[in-house]
């Protein structure tokens, strides 16, 4: 029988067991309108603000600062284009990052066919940011600074308290992608001079289909949505209850063991890198060494291709991801290693490895055990197609 190692985990997580039984009593009995005034409706609205507290513990924020969205996708393009609609008036310019995810790039993208303009910023080779370019870019007209908190594909750590500094200092409003950093690290709300910060509860153990927009008192901005007074008045639309409540819940186990979890987790990461940089040669780490989150290991196989290695690890078990994408039988280069400067042989062998909670010594075992036969094996075939 073969094993099944989840290594995934930037991608999604495994819903926790306690999170399900917190959300099952509002797909049942549970089943009211937050916004009815009757005993159905005030139990469930009960429900949703004891969640909005529970994610305010997490980030360190008000409760009154956590806007429930439906994902991170929409919380990204309600702060990007939510403020440049606020803002216009005061300038057309945004500054952002060429190592974003695409809901920050796209959204981006389309306010820049609305006439504003948009500067997109360099990384090093690690993936790190250039404080003094960033701080060369911004001008008289620019309104809104949106820059990730941790890249989805290396880990690669930005410096957010600096980035705020600089906002704060040039009267600009700061938006900050944390969706792979919340419940890994602490997130510096308090300190940070962030003014809107994006969650999505799927990537800490909670369920899919639930976001928040973390918006700083006194921040100016548009909604996205409109026919509703919901989440006073900033999104409209009827809560998602049972997924605010997983949401909640999800925070709140975070809040409780993330600093050993975290502690465990780079272990685990760092016995793994140890492992396949001294069995299999030609190996090298994507993004900052160090100033990267705990769990993600992003590795180049040279001479190997990433959907052949990924179909391979598959068939024994292993589910790990590429910042590479096979696409009608065309592989799609990852855009955040481009950045980089990654050469394209690198680029086309890239694993991520991000491991969870749920990972264990024997986990790394097991794919130190049969890695480098997969590689010996894919470097004499991919070589030859």
């Amino acid at each position: 029988m073969t094993r099944h190692i989840y290594l995934d985990n930037n991608a999604t997580t495994a819903l926790h067991p306690e999170v399900l039984e917190e959300m099952l009593p509002f797909f049942r009995e549970h089943f009211g309108n937050p916004s009815s005034i009757h005993w159905a409706g005030r139990r469930v609205k009960t429900a949703v603000e004891e969640a909005r507290e529970q994610v305010a513990i997490l980030v360190g924020c008000d409760p009154s600062e956590v806007v429930f969205t439906s994902c991170a996708t929409e919380s990204n393009n309600m702060a990007i284009k939510g403020v440049a609609a606020a803002r216009q008036a005061l300038g057309n310019h945004i500054v952002t990052t060429t190592v974003e995810h695409p809901s920050v790039i796209t959204p981006c993208v389309y306010l820049e066919h609305q006439g504003f303009k948009v500067t997109t910023l360099e990384v090093d080779n690690e993936g790190m940011l250039d404080q003094k370019a960033l701080e060369a870019a911004v001008t008289d007209s620019t309104i809104l600074l949106s820059a990730m908190y941790a890249n989805n594909e290396t880990g690669t750590l930005f410096p957010v308290r600096e980035i705020g500094e600089l906002a704060a200092r040039k009267g600009i409003c700061f938006h900050c992608d944390a969706v792979q950093a919340a419940g890994k690290i602490p997130l510096e709300w308090k300190n940070s001079n962030i003014h809107l910060l994006s969650l999505s509860a799927h990537k800490l153990q909670g369920p899919k289909g639930i976001g928040a927009l973390i918006i700083r008192k006194g921040t100016k901005i548009f909604p996205l949505l409109h026919g509703g007074s919901q989440e006073r008045n900033r999104r409209a639309g009827t809560e998602n209850v049972a997924g605010i409540v997983g949401f909640g819940k999800a925070c709140e186990l975070a809040t409780r063991t993330m600093a050993t979890d975290s502690v465990r987790i780079a272990e685990l990461r760092d016995r793994l890198e140890r492992g396949i940089m001294e069995t299999i040669p030609g190996v090298s780490l994507n993004g900052h060494p160090l100033k990267r989150l705990p769990n993600t290991s992003n590795l180049s196989f040279l001479e190997v291709k990433s959907d052949s290695f990924l179909f391979n690890l598959d068939l024994a078990g292993i589910a790990a991801s590429s910042g590479s994408a096979c696409s009608s039988g065309a592989l799609k280069t990852s855009h955040v290693l481009k950045a980089m400067g990654i050469g394209r042989g690198a680029i086309v062998g890239n694993i991520r490895f991000s491991l969870g909670p749920g990972n264990s010594d024997a986990d790394v075992d097991y794919l130190l055990d049969i890695l480098p036969a997969i590689v010996q094996r894919l470097r004499g075939t991919d070589a030859a197609s």
